[in-house]
């Protein structure tokens, strides 16, 4: 899922500098899951805006999803009272809100920080880079590319000592564990597979990327 976390107020409040009506958007998927902007987090920001700002109008919603068009409907009548939408979703979404509403002031009130996964209650962690040319197949379902600090792809650096990185002694070496996952599954001979330059045009460097599903468009 989407990883994010809630902007300091203050920098919430500077954004609504000359505002005076404004609807605070959540979304029901990722952020939800993530506390940052689900109908408890929409709620909190609400009344936290409303202390520092009373002469604020201030209007609210959920959506079910921010990142799909279908749903946004729901906002219209609200965001055409507004001079301003605070999204709570990733940053997805609220370039969606801006997409849909031209003319209204939209801005995020959530940082959003990395595609990842619980590991326990309130605590997430990175797991996927969005590179576009997934590689766990080889490396024992261990990202090389976000979970190795130098996104290395044929082994560990020098640096390695004792399965922790140079970086940080708190991270655990991705190669450290390639190497033992692989080995508990009998398959070290995937350590032999020289991986080739990443093609880093299926990734973020070669422009906003699209995925068409003719299957499924319409």
């Amino acid at each position: 899922m989407i990883v994010c976390e809630r902007k300091p107020l203050p920098a919430i409040l500077e954004n609504l500098a000359g505002r005076r009506q404004a609807v605070i958007a959540g979304c029901s998927e990722c952020v939800t899951v993530c506390h940052a902007g689900g109908e408890k987090e929409v709620a909190l920001l609400r009344d936290l805006l409303l202390l520092a700002r009373p002469d604020l109008e201030l209007s609210t919603i959920v959506l079910t999803r921010q990142c799909d068009g279908e749903f946004l409907e729901a906002l219209d009548s609200l965001a055409g009272e507004a001079d301003c939408l605070i999204s709570m979703a990733c940053g997805v979404g609220a370039q969606f809100l801006a997409e849909r509403y031209p003319r209204t002031w939209v801005f995020p009130a959530v940082d959003t920080r990395f595609g990842g996964g619980a590991r326990q209650p309130g605590v997430w962690e990175e797991r996927c880079g969005f590179c576009g040319d997934c590689v766990l197949h080889l490396t024992g379902g261990i990202c090389p590319i976000i979970r190795c600090s130098k996104s290395l792809l044929n082994g560990p650096c020098g640096g390695s000592q004792q399965g922790k990185c140079e970086i940080d002694q708190a991270i655990e070496c991705a190669w450290q564990k390639i190497h033992d996952r692989l080995e508990g599954l009998g398959r070290l001979d995937l350590l032999d597979v020289v991986l080739p330059p990443k093609d880093w045009s299926r990734a973020r460097d070669g422009g906003p990327r699209k995925l068409v599903r003719e299957d499924v468009a319409l």
